[in-house]
Parts: structure tokens; C-alpha cells; sequence
């Protein structure tokens, strides 16, 4: 199937060079344009992409509030966010909004293509061990993490099995399906299940959402591997 994009990005160079990359990628349709958070917004709710790539800084309503609306309307998009640095708070505000994960701007066209379609099939997160170093990294800065391990968070994680809670602090940690199931000696198909299960007992649209969720929780602490 044909995935759906849409470009959200204040930079109208910037929007025609990702739409000339993606329209030559084969299997992918950038659908329309948002030069704001608003309008990325009512796109969204109108046409339902499969993936919008979302610049996080624009003007009027940025990426963070952009993102959050998207999600808390429970439309079936996935927000790829566009950053120029590895941590930015912006972007550490985007995931915890909702996105599905990041990618920097300078990646080569390879890798936007690849981001794209792995966010939009929803199996995993792009960059997890760069996503982890960014949580990580403002975890710290809130204090090592003591204000994150919310009551409420940790109860969605209460019914998880024994295995389950190992497989999410791994995933936490950045490890892929493969390297999962390398650790802990099972086939990356079971690894694979676990991850379904645990994104669908603990309410996370992904693995980005998860990984946000263990931290938060207290499940894995910065620094741990």
C-alpha cells in the first residue's frame, strides 16, 4: 500500500527537498503541506495521513502542541518529528506529546525514507538508542529522574508479567526485537509478541511511547544498561 505523508515544516526549501526525496522513494505520496501547527493540524484531521513529519519549532502553534492534538484525537497518524540537534527539549516535549520518534535533519535521504516507512508500519522505534540517550539526557536534568515516576504511570505498568517488565526495560534501553531475543535466548518472533503485548496492555501507540513510559515509571533509571 501506498503510505500517505505529510510535511509540516515552516521552511518551504526545506518542505520541497523532503517532498522530491520522498515522491522519488516509491510507495510513498506526500499528500499536502503545513507551514504551521495549525494547519498541520486540520490536515491531519481532514485527509489522515499515515505519517506527518512534523518540524518541532514553527510559528503559532509549534510541533509540541501540534502533536498533542493530533494524538489526543485519537487520529490514526503518526508523528515523525524533524529536529536539527540530537537533544532538544523541543523534541523531548514531542515524545512525551505522543510522537512515534525522531529523526535529524541532516540524515541522508536513505534514511528519511527508511524513518518514514518504519514509523508508519508502528513495529519499531527509529533511533532507539538515540531516543534513549535523549530521554536519559533530560530525565538528569529534572533531577535523576525522582519526578518522573508518577503514580499513575507505574499502575499502567502493574500488569505486566515478570517477562514482560524485562523485555520493556530493554526496550527502554534501546535494544531492537533481535537483540532482545539474542539476550534473553528466545526467537526474535516471541520478542517480537512481547513488545505487541506490552504496547497494548500498557496503553503506548509505540515503542517511543513505551520507552517514555518506562522512564517516567521508574522502570529503568538513567545511566542503567
Amino acid at each position: 500500500m501506498t503510505l500517505r505523508v505529510l510535511l509540516a515544516d515552516d521552511d518551504a526549501l526545506l518542505r520541497a527537498g523532503l517532498g522530491v526525496i520522498l515522491g522519488n522513494a516509491g510507495g510513498i505520496e506526500v499528500v499536502d503541506e503545513a507551514a504551521d501547527g495549525i494547519r498541520a493540524i486540520e490536515l491531519c484531521r481532514m485527509l489522515a495521513p499515515d505519517v506527518v513529519l512534523m518540524d518541532v519549532r514553527m510559528p503559532g502553534i509549534d510541533g509540541i502542541e501540534a502533536t498533542r492534538r493530533i494524538v489526543a484525537d485519537g487520529l490514526p497518524t503518526k508523528v515523525l518529528v524533524l529536529t536539527t540537534f540530537q537533544h532538544d527539549e523541543y523534541v523531548w516535549g514531542a515524545l512525551r506529546g505522543g510522537a512515534s520518534g525522531f529523526l535529524l535533519k541532516r540524515s541522508s535521504p536513505e534514511r528519511l525514507v527508511d524513518a518514514v516507512r518504519t514509523v508508519a508500519s508502528g513495529e519499531t522505534l527509529l533511533d532507539p538508542a538515540v531516543t534513549r540517550d535523549l530521554v536519559e539526557h533530560f530525565v538528569l536534568r529534572a533531577g535523576g529522574g525522582h519526578d518522573f515516576a508518577a503514580a499513575g504511570e507505574r499502575r499502567r505498568l502493574a500488569g505486566l508479567t515478570q517477562r514482560e517488565a524485562q523485555v520493556l526495560s530493554l526496550v527502554a534501553q534501546g535494544l531492537s526485537n533481535e537483540e532482545i531475543a539474542d539476550l534473553l535466548v528466545i526467537a526474535e518472533s516471541t520478542a517480537k509478541t512481547h513488545v505487541k503485548r506490552i504496547l497494548a496492555k500498557i496503553g503506548a501507540r509505540d515503542r517511543a511511547q513505551a520507552v517514555v513510559l518506562a522512564y517516567r515509571a521508574g522502570l529503568v533509571r538513567p545511566g542503567e544498561r
